[in-house]
């Protein structure tokens, strides 16, 4: 009986350490992991508004074909993309 009541002892104890440690270190990776996607976020949004004003500078300038200047914003918006992901992850 009184082994059994040290071990239930040990095993609160851990318990109660473990869920500690979970509680101090859990706040400090959700900040982090939100500034990151935040960051990501902010990345992206800026990269349309570059794409838009490719598109734009394309077309007035007669340079490409629609097609192209598409394909050239398309490029423009992946390589965002990448940056967002090189950032979150």
């Amino acid at each position: 009986m009184k082994n059994l009541n040290n071990k239930f002892r040990i095993m609160a104890a851990s318990i109660v350490v473990a869920t500690g440690m979970l509680a101090v270190s859990a706040p400090g990776f959700a900040t982090e992991q939100a500034q990151q996607r935040r960051e990501g976020r902010d990345v992206k949004q800026d990269t349309r508004q570059d794409a838009r004003d490719t598109k734009q500078d394309c077309r007035a300038d007669n340079q490409k074909s629609n097609a192209n200047c598409r394909q050239d914003k398309r490029d423009s918006k992946q390589d965002g993309r990448q940056q967002a992901r090189d950032i979150k992850y």
